[in-house]
């Protein structure tokens, strides 16, 4: 009888291991968000990760992780950009340029970053920053001439390399402030059928050996899109090539470009993005193993698996998208401006626990309206909703929530006259292709409602599970409980490279188009996310 009870609690607590195992199981996607291009950095006990968020500001995000599944946003690298009117929405606009591919790297007791906005001339050099920690405060360290998808790479000596483009690196002098003369070369050449760009370039060195991870688009006959290395033992020498990553995973294409890294006890990982449709470029965690000195990613298979052990247990639960009571007066570090905001057209403290969102200029559309406020939508499915005050909206003032990206669906309060109306619209802007110019916003209106008062809540649900075809669906109540739908069911969320070139956001906006000073109060953001 014993016996039968010591097998009976061995059994109970293997299923009670087991379930706490299965808990802290890392899924894939391990971020099902917008974080493209992404640098991973660990610096003691904690990982570091910095994305492309191009034209959102602040700028160039610094998440931080101990368990490679609980992630949160720590810092930005920089608040603003201000080389350019277009940085502020006018005389054109950076949509989908901006900010790109920053490279971090922890040396000498500091951290460093290195990006380059993807334009040309002055706008588009190379910015070097620092920091003593990765939550800031960030300097501009340097500014050089422009690489292309770069990566900033620190010797066992220190000196210091920028690897770039497709194949090209150079020595840069030991203040960070040029480049070597002569220097600049190219390491390898690409073959035949890649015709693309290698880029995303990522560089590491482990036990005497380089090594340079660049995401490659090949067009042959059974060919993906794969990771490929470069590896060599002098800079200066012959690079072997290897391909160590070439993967499909969870119903969508083939992924790449990314980068590895360490733990404390000597394991290794590999985070690699993948393009998901409307939610945008989400990131994955895999295995490596090192086979004959290369790092290869993947399951015994070379797979991206469906989950990851856990690397460590019982992290708290953390997140990069949150929601928020705006009970602070400094903006929690989830939100991003569509483009550089305009910081007297907003408070978090004129009306203690609320965003007060202030009209300044007069615009013609939502594309160019000043201060609209970010976060990523989230996968496989996710639900946000607020409550506006529009007691103070002025004649022709525009209000509401959307899911924002080239193409958006928006549910948008109008004030004419004394009357509030509530429309769901599918809105598509036109942009030139040099200057990012807004040429035009097609707006098709729905359904309209009116408002009865002057408070509002407003839903907005992602549905970006495989197979879905990436929809939001919009609704309003009146009292927060009861909700009714609105406008189009299963609106079609898309990713567009040639306009933002990223994922629907949640985006709460307010603006004129006849006079400016009005404004609303937004009482919270409500948000919740999965199955």
């Amino acid at each position: 009888m014993r016996t039968m009870k010591k097998l009976l609690l061995l059994f109970l607590a293997l299923v009670a291991v087991q379930d706490i195992t299965a808990k802290d199981d890392i899924a894939n996607p391990m971020l099902w968000a917008d974080v493209p291009d992404p640098d991973v950095i660990r610096v003691g006990d904690t990982f570091f990760l910095v994305s492309t968020t191009m034209h959102l500001m602040p700028g160039a995000p610094v998440m931080a992780s101990k368990d490679l599944k609980n992630w949160e946003t720590v810092g930005y690298i920089f608040d603003r950009l201000t080389d350019s009117p277009k940085y502020d929405l006018q005389e054109g606009t950076v949509y989908g340029r901006g900010q790109w591919a920053t490279s971090l790297k922890y040396h000498d007791g500091k951290f460093w970053a290195l990006l380059a906005p993807n334009e040309s001339g002055p706008m588009g050099q190379t910015y070097i920053f620092t920091a003593p920690k990765a939550e800031g405060p960030w300097t501009i360290h340097s500014r050089l001439r422009h690489f292309h998808d770069a990566t900033l790479f620190f010797d066992d000596d220190g000196t210091p390399y920028v690897f770039f483009g497709t194949g090209e690196m150079c020595r840069l002098t030991r203040d960070l402030k040029g480049v070597v003369e002569g220097s600049l070369r190219h390491y390898f050449q690409r073959e035949a059928d890649e015709r693309g760009l290698l880029e995303g370039t990522r560089v590491i060195k482990h036990r005497g050996t380089y090594y340079a991870m660049l995401i490659s688009h090949t067009f042959a006959p059974g060919r993906h899109r794969r990771e490929v290395c470069y590896r060599t033992k002098d800079l200066n020498g012959k690079w072997e090539k290897n391909v160590i990553l070439e993967s499909d995973f969870g119903g969508f294409s083939y992924l790449a470009q990314g980068t590895i890294v360490d733990t404390e006890e000597g394991d290794w990982y590999g985070i690699m993005f993948q393009d998901r449709g409307g939610v945008g470029r989400v990131l994955t965690l895999s295995p490596v193993r090192w086979i004959d000195g290369w790092p290869m990613l993947g399951d015994e298979q070379g797979k991206v698996p469906a989950t990851m052990r856990p690397y460590k247990h019982g992290e708290a639960e953390k997140h990069i998208v949150c929601p928020d009571e705006f009970s602070s007066p400094k903006l929690g570090l989830h939100w991003q401006w569509n483009h550089n905001p305009v910081d007297k057209a907003w408070s978090l403290t004129e009306r203690p626990g609320f965003l007060r969102l202030k009209t300044n200029r007069v615009v013609p559309n939502l594309y160019l309206a000043p201060n609209t406020l970010t976060q990523r939508m989230e996968g496989p499915t996710c639900s946000g909703f607020i409550l506006m005050d529009l007691s103070k909206m002025k004649d022709g003032d525009c209000a509401g929530l959307a899911a924002f990206n080239g193409d958006s669906g928006v549910l948008t309060v109008k004030k004419r006259g004394r009357k509030l109306t509530l429309e769901m619209s599918e809105q598509k802007v036109s942009l030139t292709d040099r200057e990012k110019a807004v040429t035009g916003v097609e707006e098709k209106v729905v359904e309209t409602v009116p408002v009865v008062g002057t408070k509002l809540w407003l839903r907005l649900d992602g549905d970006f599970q495989p197979g879905h075809h990436d929809t939001a669906n919009f609704f309003y109540s009146a009292d927060g409980e009861n909700w009714k739908q609105i406008g189009t069911k299963n609106y079609r969320c898309v990713f567009d490279y040639r306009r933002f070139f990223m994922g629907t956001k949640f985006g709460i906006f307010n603006y004129a188009t006849k006079k400016a000073g009005g404004y609303v109060d937004v009482d919270f953001f409500r948000y919740s996310s999965g199955l």
